[in-house]
């Protein structure tokens, strides 16, 4: 069967496409002209390259049975917004009306937790929560939940679509990094003095790829699952990268309305007098509560894998080592 995806050449994606292939899967990929095709390079897959937004975008998709529509923008800084909504919100709607016209049997669209929200402080949520709009932090969760209401409205009118909504994915591959990934980075980096008290619900890459391919052979049309694994406190994964390198975890806490103020500061006195600015301070704002969920409903009805989270910061580690985002010298020893 032929398989459409858009956001192949991101980490999710990548994982995704490299699973389809091992499932005898043909793989048809719609990549931007500007993207680093680095993560689909040596993959046996039919290259597309366009926008969300075209107009001729179901052209691409003929021939396809499935859809994947992983692609989305991410950006925590608020000048982006514009650019969040023209391709998460307007770009779903046109990736779903092209794959009506090009008669796609089944999309499976990838959300996130962002658009779901958090619950009262340190609460564990699952599907059947949802934040309202104007309590969402930052125009990015706002985004995903507007595209993903897009998805449940074409489920709604009889368009067959899967909604997934993966948390915070560790493993190989995060070429951007993704704000896990850059956690890790600045960890190895020894860039980490300090750390928020917050915590997050980590998942490995490859069971968020596997989420996906699940969702496509079991999931239920116009429903959502949460593709998650562990809540952990941010010390408790850098404790655990302490122990897979060698290194000291950082001990001691920083008060939020440090980095709130460094990224006020930032975003809102120093970017526009023309330099770049370091901290988000929507990523901030988030970071002040634990963003924690229960990802059971797609174990019990998908049989979503829970592999390892120290096997997957390993090969996060390695792979960071490896294609030379920190220097492999110096302190770092990673453990076998």
């Amino acid at each position: 069967m032929q398989v459409f995806v858009t956001g192949g050449t991101g980490f999710i994606g990548a994982h995704l496409v490299r699973l389809l292939l091992q499932q005898g899967y043909t793989v048809k990929a719609l990549v931007r002209p500007s993207s680093n095709l680095e993560n689909l390079c040596g993959l046996e897959v039919e290259i597309v390259k366009g926008d969300l937004n075209d107009s001729e975008l179901w052209q691409y998709m003929a021939g396809c049975q499935y859809l994947f529509h992983v692609a989305a923008h991410y950006s925590l800084w608020q000048s982006d917004r514009e650019l969040l909504y023209q391709n998460n919100v307007l770009g779903t709607r046109n990736v779903l009306a092209a794959a009506r016209k090009a008669g796609i049997e089944r999309t499976v669209y990838t959300s996130s937790v962002a658009a779901i929200g958090v619950g009262s402080f340190g609460q564990v949520i699952d599907e059947t929560y949802q934040s309202p709009l104007d309590k969402l932090v930052g125009d990015y969760k706002k985004s995903k939940f507007l595209a993903e209401r897009e998805a449940m409205q074409a489920a709604a009118i009889g368009q067959d679509v899967v909604v997934v909504n993966p948390s915070s994915p560790i493993g190989s591959l995060d070429i951007k990094p993704t704000p896990t990934g850059d956690i890790i980075l600045r960890f190895l980096r020894r860039q980490m003095p300090f750390y928020l008290d917050t915590g997050l619900n980590f998942i490995n890459v490859q069971d968020v790829a596997w989420g996906h391919l699940l969702a496509l052979q079991r999931g239920k049309s116009g429903d959502r699952y949460i593709l998650g694994h562990q809540n952990l406190t941010l010390k408790q994964l850098l404790d655990q990268l302490a122990q897979i390198t060698g290194l000291t975890a950082p001990q001691q806490t920083v008060p939020t309305w440090l980095p709130l103020g460094i990224a006020w500061v930032d975003e809102k006195i120093l970017a526009p007098l023309g330099k770049p600015p370091s901290v988000p301070l929507d990523g901030v704002r988030m970071a002040k509560q634990p963003m924690y969920y229960d990802a059971s409903k797609a174990v019990r009805e998908l049989g979503l894998p829970q592999s390892s989270l120290n096997v997957a910061l390993k090969e996060a580690v390695d792979w960071f080592v490896s294609e030379g985002y920190v220097n492999p010298y110096g302190e770092l020893k990673i453990k076998n």
